[in-house]
C-alpha cells in the first residue's frame, strides 16, 4: 500500500470571536482595511481554560468519533505546530495519553509553518508504512495569538486559533505529492519560544503567488491528472488575494476553491484542516472527490497532495 485516504476529520476553534473592529480598539486598523486587503472578518482567540493541548485534544476526538475505528488501531500520531503549549513533551505525546490511545506507537510533533498540514500528511504516510500501521491520526493545531505583538497592526490582525484533526488509513488510492523547501530564516519566523511572528508581508505575496501555482501544476501533472480532474482545491488561508491569484493562474473557478478565511484568519498548520473539515462537514466534499490540497509557509516551505476522498 503506497497511499492514504481520509475517512473522518475534526475540528476546534477557541470559543472568543475577535472581530476587525475589535481590533481596531487596539492598533490603528479599520474593518474596511483589513477585509479589502486579507478578505478576513474575525478569527478565534483561547482565553481562561482553552489552550492549545485542549484544541488539539478536541480535535483529534472529534475525527476518532466520526471514523468509528477501534482507537487501539491507530499507530501514529503527528502534531502539526509552532506554538505548544510545551517545549517537551510533545503535544502529540500528550494527546496519545489524553485519549488512551495504543502504548505502542510513534507520537510527535513536527514545525513546518503553515505549511504543516501537508507535510504531516507525507510524513504520517510513510511512518505508517514503516510500521505497516492500517490507521493514523494527524492534528493541526496552533494558538498563535499567543505569538503576536498586539501592537503590530501588519501581523496582530492576520492569525487566529484552531485545530484540525483527521484519521486517515493506509490504501491503495491515488495519492500524488510534491513537496519542497527552499530554506529561508528571514520571510516569516519566531526567533524564540516567548517570542513574537515577525513576518515580510510583501515578500510572503510574492513567495506565494510565484510559488503555488508551479506546485500546482507539478503534483496534477504528477497524478497524470488535468484541471479539470479535481473537484476542489484546499488551500492555506494566508489571505483571500493570494487565493484568488493562484485561482487565476491555474484558470480555475474560485467555486471549486475551499475559502473559510473570513471566520479564522491565517491558523498556520491547522489551515488547511479546517478548510477541509468545514467542505466535508457541509457536504461540498463527497466521496470519491479528488482534492488538491496545498500550502506554503516559514522557511519557504511548500507541499501539495492530491487524493481521492
Amino acid at each position: 500500500m503506497t497511499g492514504i485516504k481520509i475517512i473522518a476529520t475534526g475540528a476546534q476553534a477557541p470559543k472568543k470571536i475577535v472581530t476587525n473592529d475589535d481590533l481596531a480598539k487596539i492598533v490603528e486598523t479599520s474593518d474596511e482595511w483589513i477585509s479589502q486587503r486579507t478578505g478576513m472578518s474575525e478569527r478565534h482567540h483561547v482565553e481562561g481554560e482553552e489552550n492549545h493541548t485542549w484544541l488539539a485534544e478536541m480535535a483529534a476526538k472529534q475525527a476518532i468519533e466520526r471514523a468509528g475505528i477501534p482507537k487501539e488501531k491507530i499507530g501514529v500520531v503527528l502534531v502539526c505546530t509552532v506554538s505548544a503549549d510545551y517545549f517537551s513533551p510533545s503535544c502529540a505525546c500528550i494527546i496519545q495519553g489524553r485519549l488512551g490511545l495504543s502504548n505502542d506507537i510513534i507520537a510527535m510533533d513536527i514545525g513546518a509553518g503553515c505549511s504543516g498540514f501537508i507535510f504531516g500528511l507525507e510524513t504520517i504516510r510513510a511512518l505508517m508504512m514503516a510500521r505497516n500501521a492500517q490507521y493514523g491520526l494527524i492534528v493541526g493545531a496552533e494558538v498563535l495569538s499567543k505569538k503576536m505583538d498586539m501592537t503590530d497592526r501588519s501581523t496582530c490582525v492576520l492569525f487566529g486559533d484552531g485545530a484540525a484533526a483527521a484519521v486517515v488509513e493506509l490504501a491503495e488510492n491515488s495519492y500524488t505529492s510534491v513537496i519542497g523547501v527552499s530554506g529561508d530564516e528571514e520571510m516569516i519566523n519566531i526567533k524564540s519560544p516567548d517570542g513574537f511572528i515577525h513576518m515580510d508581508g510583501q515578500g510572503t505575496y510574492k513567495f506565494a503567488v510565484a510559488t503555488v501555482p508551479k506546485v500546482i501544476e507539478q503534483v496534477v501533472e504528477k497524478a497524470g491528472l488535468t484541471y479539470d480532474d479535481i473537484d476542489h482545491f484546499v488551500l492555506h488561508q494566508a489571505n483571500l488575494r493570494i487565493i484568488e491569484s493562484i485561482a487565476k493562474k491555474v484558470k480555475q473557478p474560485m467555486d471549486k476553491f475551499v475559502v473559510n478565511i473570513e471566520k479564522y484568519g491565517n491558523t498556520s498548520a491547522a489551515s488547511v484542516g479546517l478548510a477541509l473539515d468545514e467542505a466535508i462537514a457541509d457536504g461540498r466534499i463527497r466521496k470519491n472527490d479528488k482534492v488538491l490540497m496545498c500550502a506554503f509557509g516559514a522557511g519557504k516551505t511548500w507541499g501539495a497532495v492530491v487524493m481521492e476522498m
